[in-house]
């Protein structure tokens, strides 16, 4: 702590004091000054630590709530509807290959990417070069978008307007046609 000497009898003081603790001579007002500049200088650096501690809690709370709603939006947000198609098509690949009838099996699904959901089938009966790919595709596109339509099961599809893909390949595994039905077709 820093002190002041008495100019009537030379002892150490404190510099905040107004009279010498020895003699009782008034100490010099200039002292007294330096007394009060540091009183003052106490009170600015306790404004400052107030000053810090409240933007230390603003900054605080500020950090905690974006953590809380980070938290929030990445880990208790509804699954997406892509993650629900592609847990759909997971629980329908379950029971895959199935015979859907005598001529064809349902191989397995695919949530593809741009909201599509693809149903794979094999006609297990037709080779591709003794085929007429053309008139089986339109025979069978009426029908599959009729089911596309009316199907109480495919409601969640419609809902989210996901185009369907219903991909044949003949008993070899070869490409023969995609029937596709978009929204526009069964809204």
């Amino acid at each position: 702590m820093e002190t002041t000497k008495c100019n009537n009898c030379q002892t150490d003081n404190l510099i905040n004091s107004k009279y010498c603790k020895s003699c009782g001579y008034e100490l010099p007002k200039i002292q007294a000054q330096n007394s009060e500049e540091i009183i003052g200088a106490d009170v600015d650096i306790k404004k400052k630590k107030r000053s810090e501690k409240i933007t230390a809690t603003i900054v605080g709370t500020v950090v905690f709530f974006l953590t809380y709603y980070a938290v929030q939006y990445f880990f208790f947000q509804p699954p997406s509807y892509d993650k629900a198609m592609m847990s759909a098509a997971s629980e329908i690949n379950k029971t895959c290959p199935v015979m859907v009838d005598a001529e064809t099996r349902l191989d397995n699904t695919i949530a593809l990417p741009g909201n599509v959901f693809q149903y794979n089938y094999t006609l297990v009966k037709i080779d591709k070069a003794n085929a007429d790919t053309l008139s089986m595709k339109n025979y069978l596109e009426p029908t599959i978008t009729n089911v596309v339509k009316t199907n109480p099961q495919m409601k969640f599809q419609r809902d989210h307007n996901t185009t369907m893909n219903y991909y044949y390949k003949d008993k070899n595994g070869l490409y023969l046609f995609i029937v596709t039905v978009t929204p526009n077709k069964y809204k």
